[in-house]
């Protein structure tokens, strides 16, 4: 930021970026006591915020996807950058020393020409939210590995479904247990949702290892999610973290054929043992399916990855494979089901069990299409996320003592083409951000009679951020410690600026609007 030297003496220019192209500097006699105030942007331009990035490559649709989902559809917004998200399909068989004042030289702000403050909003400007930072994302069952588990509403509804679905395949293959056979059922549904979990800590626990930070696991209604919250740095980990789930789910396959070995296939055991066995190896088998959002995707992404050396034509060619495969999933499974190709009887008729499927077919292939897609944005945004840095978003700043007029402080601010103030102690040590929307509450008239002190905001340890922080690093320092304005530093401890989250918020925008 451009303030003066410790003692209000400006230091030389530094100027580093155009993006801090501004107003030139107004002369005090031009401004007087009453200069030139912070000016609002419409709210609809102020406020304008992404509506969260969607689940990149790491997305997965039922069934569970990439690495760290077990097919579930998502019951929230996607992930914020660098947030990876792995599914596997439920039952769908689916980021003290003593600090000098930095230079005063630098360019201002391309966004607001005509004043050298702008309004931020109050207290609207924060940085890019994740979901789960609003959501908690349903009944928390338990923290392993330090990865808390929750379990969203809409699995009650899968689990009354499943238990009144097979339960009355049970009622069929064993008439004897009566009533008895929908609590199986419900015992079955929650078996095989432990195996989907079983499948998800896989992706977990090489996350892990990987030294990728896990954010949480979650059930949902067409299996479960694994949110990873960076992507893996080569295409070799990607294809072990997207290949550990089905592998997990193929294993649990063959272990409950083993059981199944050693009991009556038409008791109660027997029926439960093949339900769990049929299930998983679906689940293995359709995360295998080579499109993004599933694991198979993602491996098939690692794998172009590797041959190109380029990430982002990985996601493009499993995005555009997933898309297809929800087309095929959307005509080809109603058929192949009419058809008795999946071992039922033949169908001739439009009927209810027909209806039914093709309904399944529709979720699924919208899923496969949806996180297909936002496999690509997600890409995209993790391609421009290194054009967010601090160092060019900051605005320069003059430090200000905290019983200064507030009038007196714009002034100075003014004729500094500066846009933010800093308040300072007698040594010149800052200690506290006077709030951009405070200052446009003060009416101007009464701004000689109010000291800066009153509208400023005590600088925490989360609200100082390093000069050199750029895309998801910058981006996680942020929503580490919510706050309209932060104050940027040197890495010497000199201070650089003051950072703005709307004004973080509106290159977030832009970036994401901007093409590949």
């Amino acid at each position: 930021m451009d303030v003066s030297g410790g003692r209000g003496q400006p230091r030389p220019g530094n100027d580093e970026s155009a993006e801090h192209a501004g107003p030139e500097a107004q002369a005090p006699g031009d401004t007087g006591d009453a200069p030139t105030t912070p000016s609002a942007k419409p709210a609809d331009e102020t406020d304008a915020r992404p509506e969260g990035p969607t689940p990149g490559p790491g997305a997965q649709a039922p069934g569970g996807g990439s690495p760290h989902d077990t097919g579930a559809a998502p019951e929230h917004d996607a992930p914020a950058p660098g947030h990876d998200r792995h599914r596997t399909p439920a039952h769908t068989e689916a980021p003290a020393d003593r600090p000098s004042h930095a230079p005063a030289g630098r360019p201002e702000h391309p966004e607001h020409p005509d004043h050298p403050f702008a309004h931020s909003g109050s207290g609207k400007g924060q940085p890019p939210q994740r979901p789960e930072e609003r959501k908690r994302g349903g009944l928390l069952m338990g923290r392993p590995f330090g990865v808390p588990v929750y379990v969203a509403p809409s699995w009650f509804l899968v689990a009354i479904l499943i238990t009144w679905v097979f339960g009355g395949q049970i009622d069929r293959v064993l008439p004897e247990l009566g009533a008895v056979s929908y609590l199986v059922s419900l015992f079955f549904a929650v078996a095989f949702y432990a195996s989907v979990l079983v499948h998800e800590l896989a992706h977990t626990i090489a996350a892990l290892r990987f030294k990728l930070p896990v954010r949480r696991i979650q059930l949902q209604f067409f299996g479960g999610v694994s949110e990873i919250e960076k992507e893996a740095e080569t295409p070799g980990r990607e294809f072990v973290l997207a290949f550990v789930g089905p592998l997990l789910s193929l294993v649990l396959a063959g272990l409950f054929y083993l059981g199944l070995l050693a009991v009556d296939p038409s008791s109660v055991p027997g029926v439960l043992l093949a339900g769990l066995m049929v299930s998983n190896l679906i689940v293995a088998v359709f995360n295998l399916l080579p499109g993004l959002p599933l694991d198979g995707g993602r491996m098939l992404r690692a794998v172009v990855w590797a041959i190109t050396g380029k990430p982002m034509t990985g996601t493009v060619a499993a995005a555009w494979v997933g898309r297809a495969l929800a087309v095929c999933v959307l005509i080809g499974l109603p058929l192949l089901t009419q058809s008795g190709a999946l071992g039922s009887d033949a169908v001739d008729n439009v009927g209810m069990d027909t209806v039914l499927d093709a309904l399944l077919a529709a979720i699924l292939a919208a899923i496969i299409w949806t996180g297909a897609g936002n496999s690509l944005r997600m890409a995209r945004l993790r391609e421009h996320l290194p054009e967010l840095r601090a160092r060019t978003l900051t605005r320069r700043a003059v430090p200000v003592e905290s019983d200064a007029p507030l009038s007196e402080a714009l002034r100075r601010a003014n004729a500094a083409g500066a846009r933010a103030l800093v308040v300072v102690d007698a040594e010149g040590v800052p200690f506290s951000l006077v709030r951009e929307a405070a200052i446009v509450g003060v009416p101007e008239h009464r701004r000689p009679w109010v000291p800066v002190g009153t509208l400023a905001q005590d600088i925490t340890e989360g609200m100082r951020v390093s000069a050199e922080l750029a895309g998801e690093e910058l981006l996680d320092a942020l929503r580490a410690t919510p706050a309209t304005e932060y104050l940027v530093v040197e890495e010497t401890g000199e201070i650089y600026g003051v950072l703005s989250a709307a004004d973080v918020e509106r290159a977030f925008v832009k970036a994401m609007a901007r093409p590949s």
